[in-house]
């Protein structure tokens, strides 16, 4: 049974949402503050937490940018519907995903599920466990990333990205196609998640050391990781 945080102060909200996560096989716990949970997300005791981005004491993006720091806890952050602002400012802090308020708890479910499949990764032997391309190499088992034998810190989102990525090195995969893969639902014309997700997975990968960028853009259609 997974076990999801939810971090919001909308107490009525928290009740119905931890009992509809319930039935959906869910374990739930809720703080109602900002700090306090800092402090629950960093336990170690939760699967997945759900954040809101107005909260007393700290705000949610506060509370995303302390927790990036040292946890690659899975978050879901909860915005205002429209307000494309709070979305990129999520993202670009590290959410793996955000839905608006108010939102239909079914699709909260799915993209939860979404969430726990891509952190559970696809199993396989240990044969097939190591990605290595150029200077980097990938752990499908435990779920981690090296850049040059220092380890990366890398989001649920930023690293099946790169998986996919690398698989395919020199490989041009459409915006379509990896938003299946990763987000696990089909490209929406106004959804910049994968845009986002991408550019931080750049930042943090960074340029090769003669210059060159790792992953690029092509104009209309999708991504490629080069090969030197």
């Amino acid at each position: 049974m997974s076990k999801v945080l939810i971090i919001d102060d909308d107490e009525e909200l928290c009740e119905l949402v931890s009992e509809y996560l319930g039935v959906e096989g869910f374990e739930t716990a809720v703080v109602n503050d900002g700090a306090s949970g800092l402090e629950a997300a960093r336990s170690g005791k939760y699967d997945l937490a759900i954040l809101d981005v107005m909260l007393p004491k700290m705000n949610g993006f506060e509370v995303l940018k302390n927790l990036r720091t040292d946890s690659s806890l899975p978050v879901l952050m909860l915005t205002a519907r429209g307000d494309d602002m709070e979305r990129i400012v999520g993202l670009e802090t590290g959410a793996d995903d955000y839905l608006p308020k108010p939102f239909n708890p079914r699709e909260l479910v799915a993209r939860l599920r979404a969430i726990m499949r891509r952190v559970a990764g696809d199993g396989g032997d240990a044969a097939s466990d190591k990605i290595v391309v150029d200077d980097i190499e990938l752990s499908e088992a435990s779920r981690s990333a090296k850049l040059n034998g220092e380890e990366v810190v890398l989001t649920s989102v930023e690293f099946d990205l790169l998986k996919h990525l690398l698989l395919e090195a020199g490989k041009i995969i459409k915006k379509e196609d990896l938003s299946i893969r990763v987000l696990d639902r089909e490209l929406s014309p106004y959804d910049r998640s994968l845009d986002m997700h991408i550019s931080n997975l750049r930042k943090k990968l960074g340029h090769r050391d003669d210059g060159s960028e790792r992953i690029k853009t092509v104009r209309s259609v999708g991504y490629i990781y080069t090969l030197v």
